[in-house]
C-alpha cells in the first residue's frame, strides 16, 4: 500500500522551525509548528487511499498520534529523508509547514508515482515541500543537495538524471516570518 510520511520535529519549545522564531518568537513558531502537525494528523485520519505514518525527531520523542510514529534517525536531512522514504516501495514525504497542501495534493502526488519515478511538489523559495518515489527511484537523491537555499529543488532533481519526475502544483512553505506574513497578507 502506498504510504504518506508526514516528516516532523516534536513539538517542543525552542526545538522547532528557528527561522521561524527568529522572526515571531519561540511561542509562536511552536504554535505554529503544533497547530500545521495537528491540522495534518485531522486530515489523513480516516484515509483509506493510503497509509499514513509520522516520521519524527528526536528519535525517542513522544507524539499521540492516531498514525504509527517512527524515529528519524541520524544524519542529514537528506539521509533522513532518504531512509524514510526507502522502507516503502512507494511513498511520498511532507513536512508539516505547508500551510496550503490538502488530500487531494497528497492524492495528486500519489497519481503522479504512476506515470513517474520521482514526485515533487515545488516551493516558492526554491526548494521543496514534497517529495514521492516508486520503486524505480534514483540511488542517492539528496546527495550534494544544498538545502534552505534557492537552488534546493534544482540540485535534487540534477540527481533524478535518467529518472521519470514529474510536479505537483507549487505551494508556500513557511520557513520565516516572511513567509507567515505573506501567507496572510
Amino acid at each position: 500500500m502506498d504510504t504518506l510520511i508526514l516528516f516532523a520535529r516534536a513539538p517542543r519549545l525552542g526545538c522547532v522551525k528557528r527561522r521561524l522564531a527568529a522572526g515571531v518568537g519561540q511561542v509562536a513558531a511552536l504554535r505554529f509548528h503544533r497547530g500545521q502537525l495537528g491540522r495534518l494528523l485531522r486530515m489523513m485520519r480516516g484515509e483509506r487511499r493510503w497509509r499514513t505514518e509520522v516520521v519524527l525527531t528526536p528519535d525517542r520523542a513522544f507524539l499521540p498520534a492516531p498514525h504509527p510514529v517512527l524515529p528519524q534517525g541520524r544524519g542529514d536531512l537528506g539521509a533522513r529523508m532518504q531512509r524514510a522514504l526507502a522502507r516503502h516501495r512507494r511513498a511520498v514525504l511532507v513536512g508539516c509547514d505547508i500551510p496550503g497542501v490538502t488530500r487531494e495534493d497528497i492524492a495528486e502526488a500519489f497519481r503522479a508515482l504512476g506515470r513517474a519515478d520521482a514526485v515533487f511538489g515545488p516551493a516558492e523559495d526554491g526548494g521543496f515541500w514534497l517529495v514521492g518515489f516508486g520503486p524505480r527511484r534514483p540511488p542517492r537523491p539528496f546527495a550534494g543537495v544544498r538545502w534552505s537555499c534557492a537552488e534546493t529543488l534544482a540540485d535534487t532533481l540534477g540527481n533524478c538524471t535518467g529518472h521519470r519526475v514529474a510536479l505537483v502544483r507549487r505551494l508556500r512553505d513557511v520557513d520565516t516570518a516572511e513567509d507567515l506574513r505573506a501567507l496572510s497578507g
